[in-house]
């Protein structure tokens, strides 16, 4: 559905970009239907103490980090650095595990549509968004399938799509019938069949 809702207006050039994990699986589909190149842009949520998967900010590739507003009332200054560099560590070994040598994406001039399998705090598309306008696409598109919706106020992209961005939005894999959790294999797959 993302993918043709993307289809309806013709982009120029573009280049479909998945975050990671889960992401990917949507990029994989909208680069098919778009006739576009995939590749990956690597971004880690950095985890509020004891609640990791509720994200207070995100690092990526590039040295790319963004903290949420309210980041220092889940984590002190220290808390935050420590699962910094952890995280970041964590973005260099998917880089190479995911793109097996290959050269990142040329997104100079071109349209990036950035595409992830939700939004709930925003962090991660932040970040992912930041990285593909540091590398100078003339365009950055986030698509995804639903997004809270005050989350979608704070994206640095050029526009925005999204098929549902419901009241009261709780989660992510609320939206999905199944949401199994992606593997590093998978992605890895993906992206060597996109290569071919």
């Amino acid at each position: 559905m993302l993918g043709r809702r993307l289809a309806e207006r013709p982009r120029q050039d573009a280049v479909v970009l998945g975050l990671p994990r889960g992401g990917v699986p949507v990029a994989a589909e909208v680069a098919s239907i778009l006739h576009a190149p995939l590749d990956v842009l690597v971004v880690r949520k950095l985890g509020a103490p004891g609640h990791a998967e509720f994200a207070i900010g995100a690092v990526g590739e590039d040295g790319a980090r963004v903290l949420n507003d309210d980041a220092h009332l889940y984590a002190d200054e220290a808390a935050i650095a420590e699962k910094t560099e952890r995280e970041e560590a964590e973005v260099e070994r998917r880089v190479v595990l995911f793109r097996e040598g290959a050269p990142a994406a040329a997104l100079d001039g071109r349209t990036a549509i950035v595409v992830d399998d939700g939004v709930a705090t925003g962090a991660t598309a932040r970040a992912g968004c930041a990285i593909a306008k540091a590398r100078g696409a003339a365009s950055v598109v986030l698509a995804v399938p639903v997004a809270a919706p005050d989350s979608l106020q704070s994206i640095p992209s050029d526009e925005v799509v999204c098929l549902s961005a419901p009241a009261g939005f709780m989660a992510v894999g609320m939206h999905y019938f199944d949401f199994p959790q992606t593997s590093d294999a998978e992605v890895v797959a993906l992206l060597r069949a996109a290569r071919n």
